[in-house]
C-alpha cells in the first residue's frame, strides 16, 4: 500500500511541474492561482512521496 501511496506523491509532482511548464509555454504567468495551485501541487505531493516510503519501510 505504500509503494501505491509512493506513486501516487510522485505522479502528483510531475503532473505539476508539467502545468507549470505548459502554464509558461501558453502565457499564463500573471495567473497566480494557475502558479500558486502548481507549487502547491508540488508540496502536497513531495509529503505523499515521504508518507509513502515511509509506510513502505513499515510493510
Amino acid at each position: 500500500m505504500g509503494q501505491k501511496i509512493q506513486y501516487a506523491g510522485l505522479a502528483l509532482i510531475i503532473i505539476a511541474a508539467i502545468i507549470l511548464i505548459i502554464s509558461y509555454f501558453a502565457g499564463w504567468n500573471n495567473i497566480n492561482a494557475v502558479n500558486v495551485g502548481s507549487f502547491a501541487a508540488m508540496v502536497v505531493g513531495l509529503i505523499v512521496y515521504i508518507v509513502g516510503g515511509k509506510r513502505s519501510l513499515n510493510e
